[in-house]
């Protein structure tokens, strides 16, 4: 599900694509970068343009890793068709699920590759922030993206956001990704603004762009 809203990668993409280039690998000869945040936030669109300005860089989206029956609670088959196997070099087989049908597909393979982004809901999750390169959290307030998400959506996924918005506000207290992230992502009506949180690894001489202080988020 992603949003009608393309802006270009700008100038702080480009600058972070580099730097992430630059990083060690952290899941076998895989540098995995996680982009999380809450649902309607704009990971998938922010992964998009990121993944372009790695040169067309593989996007795992957890979409395809979560269902009905396992909304959030699908570490475990995250970890055994794709991190173990990328963690050994080996390509990583995935069976996507098809959220209209209601089953899983066929398997998907993805090789490794120098950069892997894993974006979605609990990307930060602390059963994969060991295997992450870079935790980049998408800034914008649950309630904010909440209702982009569901104006994206349509009144047709309206019961659907109604038991997702209680199980995310859980997810994230028992498991909050935010104060885990190296690096916080807002949207601008042109391009993004990619800031150093207070936990990222990156460094104080290595700041990316500036700007005043992060809004309050759940």
């Amino acid at each position: 599900m992603c949003s009608s809203f393309r802006p270009a990668p700008g100038p702080a993409v480009r600058d972070l694509a580099s730097r992430i280039r630059r990083l060690s690998p952290s899941c076998g000869p895989v540098r995995l970068v996680g982009v999380d945040g809450h649902a309607g936030s704009g990971k998938s669109t922010f992964a998009e343009r990121l993944a372009a300005a790695l040169g067309g860089a593989p996007v795992l989206r957890l979409d395809d890793i979560a269902s009905h029956d396992a909304l959030f609670d699908w570490t475990g088959r995250l970890l055994e068709q794709v991190i173990e196997p990328l963690s050994r070099g080996r390509t990583a087989h995935y069976s996507p699920y098809d959220w209209r049908a209601r089953r899983f597909g066929p398997p998907r393979p993805l090789p490794p590759a120098p950069v892997l982004l894993v974006e979605g809901v609990g990307a930060g999750r602390r059963a994969l922030r060991s295997h992450l390169a870079l935790l980049l959290w998408m800034e914008l307030p649950c309630e904010e993206a909440w209702a982009r998400g569901r104006s994206r959506d349509g009144e047709e996924q309206r019961e659907f956001w109604d038991g997702w918005v209680p199980r995310e506000r859980r997810h994230f207290a028992d498991d909050p990704s935010r104060p885990f992230a190296d690096l916080l992502v807002r949207q601008r009506e042109e391009g993004y603004e990619v800031l150093a949180a207070s936990s990222g690894t990156l460094g104080p001489d290595q700041p990316l762009t500036h700007g005043d202080g992060p809004p309050a988020v759940c």
